[in-house]
């Protein structure tokens, strides 16, 4: 925990944040209006940030398909492509910018609680390729003032090899690859004893891996985020809960629906975005469900807190930080088969690793069987970027549930 504010915003009081929110939103909404696709949604007088809830909910499903009519940006940006500072293609597809403003993505109110400062060697293991994760996190970290190794997400030998040798005192990635770093260096007798602190996003911290970076006596946090989105919330102190960021309004609502939550309730995460005056993001909703906490965080932080991710309003899940949706699923069977067999995704957990199997109910001889293995497990690679494993089953074997992907992961309490 960082005894350092990032800056005065984090100790406002209720009313200077609910005033200076409502100022931003005000200025963002009218500047918004001015692009032909946002004007129906934001036609409504906006007196208070209550009445927000009059604006319509946007989804992913919506930009996907806007951005389609229109590649890239579905005509929904401010500036010219020629004005940003960078251009992402996410899973969805999906493409995503980021502008030239200082802490534009807003992760270094998040390093920061985490305790890390201008002393420290950074191996940020997010990806640099295609999604803007890895890039979040360099900014940041040169806002504070670290060190950056931009390592990347793959070769956990080289990764602990690295890590050994330029004494990096902090990570930043998914939780699960860390451990693996860890077990690569103690297996090959790597000594990484500089190493103190991390921050965790991208996938969910299972008790087992938490444990383990307790043992080795690893000071960690949690940010939530997203490329579409930023920053959204971030721990300053354990078991305290997640800080709402500063730069954005948050609501809970009840899922599929505009409508808010009372405090406590669990609902669908909605997010604006105040600051992202290059494509403006107006109750965006995220997918995730979370649910607000009672109380103001022990760290003197005033802002409200929420419980951190909760699970997915859809059957959309995350796995090995990467987000996989059910359209991808009925892809993957579109691309391969004519006959359209009913399919369901797996996702489990041994050994600390999370594994996908797909199910597909079909007969054929063993020859055929083994080809179209190959084929689909190819597919799976391509479309989820991850790795999978198919299993054939008879006609009928799958429940009439509805559910194209089932999560069945014990993410504890």
């Amino acid at each position: 925990m960082s005894p350092i504010f990032f800056d005065s915003k984090e100790v406002r009081s209720s009313d200077e944040r609910e005033n200076d929110h409502l100022v931003s939103l005000k200025n963002l909404i009218e500047k918004a209006k001015t692009i032909t696709l946002h004007y129906d949604r934001l036609k409504h007088e906006i007196s208070t940030l209550t009445d927000l809830q009059k604006i319509d909910v946007f989804r992913k499903s919506d930009l996907i398909e806007i951005q389609k009519k229109n590649l890239p940006f579905g005509n929904l940006n401010f500036k010219e492509l020629k004005e940003f500072s960078h251009i992402y293609r996410s899973p969805g597809p999906i493409y995503d910018l980021d502008g030239y403003g200082n802490n534009w993505w807003r992760f270094a109110r998040a390093l920061n609680a985490a305790g890390f400062n201008n002393t420290d060697i950074v191996q940020n293991c997010f990806s640099y390729h295609f999604t803007p994760a890895g890039m979040m996190f360099d900014e940041a970290a040169k806002i504070l003032k670290c060190t950056v190794f931009p390592a990347g997400g793959e070769n956990s030998d080289m990764q602990a090899e690295i890590m050994s040798e330029i004494n990096t005192t902090g990570y930043v990635g998914i939780p699960d690859f860390l451990k693996i770093i860890i077990e690569k260096a103690d297996n090959n007798q790597l000594p990484i004893t500089y190493l103190k602190k991390a921050l965790f996003s991208g996938g969910p911290l299972f008790p087992q891996v938490a444990d383990f970076f307790k043992n080795k006596n690893l000071d960690f946090y949690q940010c939530y985020g997203t490329a579409d989105l930023g920053l959204i919330a971030y721990e300053a102190d354990i078991n305290d809960g997640m800080i709402v960021d500063e730069d954005i309004i948050l609501e809970i609502v009840k899922p599929g629906t505009n409508d808010r939550v009372s405090n406590g309730e669990v609902g669908e995460v909605i997010v604006t975005v105040l600051n992202n005056y290059e494509l403006p993001i107006i109750r965006f909703a995220t997918g995730d469900l979370s649910k607000i906490i009672d109380g103001q965080s022990k760290t003197g932080r005033t802002n409200k807190r929420i419980q951190g991710w909760m699970g997915r309003a859809d059957q959309t899940t995350k796995v090995r930080g990467m987000f996989v949706q059910p359209s991808q699923i009925s892809k993957i069977i579109d691309e391969l088969f004519d006959n359209k067999p009913k399919a369901k995704l797996i996702v489990t957990r041994e050994n600390n690793r999370d594994n996908l199997t797909l199910q597909i109910e079909y007969v054929s001889n063993q020859n055929e069987k083994e080809d179209l293995n190959k084929k689909v497990v190819d597919e799976m690679k391509k479309i989820l970027n991850l790795n999978g494993k198919v299993q054939f089953v008879n006609i009928g074997t799958l429940p009439n549930d509805g559910k194209v992907i089932d999560d069945v992961r014990d993410f504890g309490d």
